[in-house]
């Protein structure tokens, strides 16, 4: 309190100024409390943003709890230091993604990729929600923006990067962002730099789900992208843009997802995907393929290179390919 505002009490009727310490003692929703004005005021300054589609948005400076109610935001979240009170399941899972269930394990699961429960949500009494186009709570923006400030930080197939970095600014925290982008670029150009003979080398990556293989990672996503900014080549049914999240590829065309280097994984941890792994050798012709003669098939945490992507997810993508492939 300044010294002008304790001049002024002093001329203050006696009464009043009891009146007044009755009223603060039952509290003040305006903040302007003497015991508590500085940490009220803080709690409620916000910003204003402009968000993926388009919405402007007043959101806390400093949001205390958040809820990240798709992959990408949960992961960003988790990257910059902030573990969400509510999140999202996993794809394929029941908990959140295996790869980043340390880093959230006192996060509530209050949503599926498919959709939102609001009443658990709403019991966490969030002051942020975050989201993007990955997940079909995107259809329940406005019912969502009633319990709480409500971003959605991307369209559908955005790149990681600017995903992140959106997601950042909405947690106040895009600088931290910036960082964090410099020194995986920085991680990415080292493990270029040891790949020795592994260099341009053509690498498959499928999920191996219910008897056969699928494709993902393919265009500009965080396994895509990491590749290409590696030099490693894909496979020829592997380049351009995916036509979804994954691609199934009939058994009768295996030969199609063979490779220099194949990484294999499944819609969930590492110990599921050594399953699917299992499953695959004793398919036909799965012996025949190059990568598998080599020795050259590498068992994945599915959960990160099948996600709609994050920094942490693009991440372990990289130290995989640094562990299989680099000298």
């Amino acid at each position: 309190m300044s010294s002008l505002r304790f001049r002024r009490a002093a001329l203050i009727p006696a009464a009043a100024v009891t009146g007044a310490l009755l009223l603060s003692a039952c509290g003040s929703d305006s903040g302007d409390d003497a015991g508590g004005a500085e940490k009220a005021g803080s709690a409620s300054k916000t910003r204003q943003l402009t968000d993926a589609q388009g919405r402007k948005v007043k959101v806390p400076s400093d949001p205390k709890k958040v809820v990240a109610l798709s992959e990408p935001t949960l992961d960003a979240a988790l990257a910059l230091g902030v573990e969400p009170v509510g999140t999202t399941a996993g794809r394929g899972q029941q908990g959140v993604s295996s790869y980043l269930a340390d880093k959230a394990a006192k996060s509530q699961v209050v949503a599926s990729v498919a959709e939102a429960d609001m009443e658990k949500l709403a019991a966490l009494q969030p002051d942020l929600i975050l989201l993007d186009e990955t997940t079909g709570a995107k259809k329940t923006v406005d019912k969502l923006q009633e319990i709480a400030p409500t971003v959605v930080t991307a369209k559908l197939n955005e790149n990681w990067k600017t995903a992140f970095t959106d997601t950042a600014d909405a947690l106040n925290k895009k600088s931290d962002a910036k960082k964090w982008l410099a020194d995986f670029d920085t991680q990415v150009a080292d493990t270029k730099k040891k790949l020795g003979g592994n260099a341009g080398k053509s690498v498959s990556v499928i999920r191996w789900q219910d008897g056969a293989p699928s494709v993902v990672g393919k265009g500009e996503g965080h396994v895509g992208s990491t590749l290409k900014a590696l030099g490693m080549d894909r496979p020829k049914d592997q380049q351009g843009a995916s036509t979804g999240h994954s691609e199934p590829v009939s058994l009768e065309k295996l030969a199609t997802i063979d490779g220099d280097w194949l990484f294999l994984g499944a819609l969930g941890s590492k110990d599921d995907s050594q399953k699917a792994y299992e499953a695959a050798k004793k398919v036909t012709n799965f012996g025949k393929l190059t990568a598998e003669k080599a020795g050259h098939v590498v068992v994945i945490d599915g959960s990160a290179w099948n996600s709609s992507g994050g920094p942490l997810a693009a991440r372990t993508v990289l130290d995989d390919i640094k562990g299989a492939l680099a000298k």
